[in-house]
């Protein structure tokens, strides 16, 4: 709640309201409380419908609207007025709270991210969900957090991967992008080195890697992690960081009606979390001359 005030201020539904021509000319209708009846009776429940919209409105405003005073303003001018509100949400999604200076030696730090949004089971032929008896879409942004802007935006049904959304090439060069696990895939980060740009994601469980350098070195009888599986030796160990080469196995794509095998080597930084006692592994491509823990 705190967060979606700070990005739709009473002053700016009211103001923008004005513009639109949603306010109510008896003074009666509360417009930012029809915006988070909307919003919120949306995001909850099994069953969204009208009159659940106008009771989450009634239970809040400080006058109820009548059933029929409250489906007479369900008019495409508040249609283009939520879609004003959706627009200026996203820009202010997309300002940075601070930027690390290690990063100015990018072009551009790109972010890719998917959310699922639920929808009425009515809209399920058009936008299939992953589970029966209902509807859903999926958001795909990239986000281009140096220009602070939406670099591309694709509205999908709810079954559509978020990584098939996601195209490399020559654009990547000097960009720095950052995914979750649902882009990971070892032949996207090589492709994505081999067009000279970098990348940061969370390793996935199932990604055990052969290590095949140590790229920091520890004093003591700290245990030899070279030739190991990466999964296989991480809970034995107790040091703060990890700092391994790796090298991941995958095929290439389809060339003649066939898909080579190759291999290509990453660097997995492993940082320890003390109150969960394992470590958030991440893969990357970033040097480690330049990028010795910070990712």
């Amino acid at each position: 709640m705190r967060r979606l005030t700070t990005l739709f201020p009473s002053e700016f539904l009211e103001e923008h309201a004005e513009e639109l021509g949603v306010v109510e000319r008896e003074g009666k209708l509360q417009v930012p409380v029809l915006v988070w009846a909307l919003v919120f009776g949306f995001a909850a429940g099994e069953s969204r419908t009208l009159a659940g919209f106008r009771r989450c409105y009634n239970s809040t405003a400080d006058e109820t609207i009548s059933p029929g005073g409250f489906y007479h303003r369900l008019t495409p001018t508040l249609a283009e007025y939520l879609c004003d509100h959706v627009e200026h949400g996203l820009d202010e999604v997309a300002v940075p709270d601070t930027v690390d200076a290690d990063i100015d030696r990018f072009r551009d730090v790109m972010i890719a991210d998917g959310t699922v949004l639920r929808l009425h089971e009515f809209l399920s032929d058009e936008f299939q969900a992953r589970h029966e008896e209902q509807a859903g879409a999926k958001l795909h942004l990239l986000h281009n957090a140096t220009d602070e802007t939406i670099e591309r935006i694709d509205v999908t049904d709810e079954k559509t991967h978020d990584s098939t959304r996601f195209k490399t090439g020559s654009w990547l060069q000097e960009r720095l992008v950052l995914f979750d696990r649902a882009y990971f895939k070892y032949r996207r980060f090589a492709l994505i080195d081999e067009n000279d740009g970098y990348f940061v994601s969370r390793l996935k469980e199932n990604a055990n890697l052969l290590i095949t350098e140590e790229l920091r070195e520890w004093r003591g009888r700290a245990i030899p992690l070279e030739g190991k599986r990466i999964h296989d030796v991480v809970d034995d160990l107790s040091r703060k960081y990890i700092d391994v080469e790796v090298e991941a196995e995958f095929k290439r794509g389809q060339y003649e009606g066939t898909r080579s095998l190759d291999t290509k080597r990453f660097r997995v930084v492993g940082v320890r979390d003390e109150d969960a006692d394992d470590y958030h592994l991440y893969i990357t491509n970033l040097p480690r001359e330049e990028f010795s823990r910070r990712i």
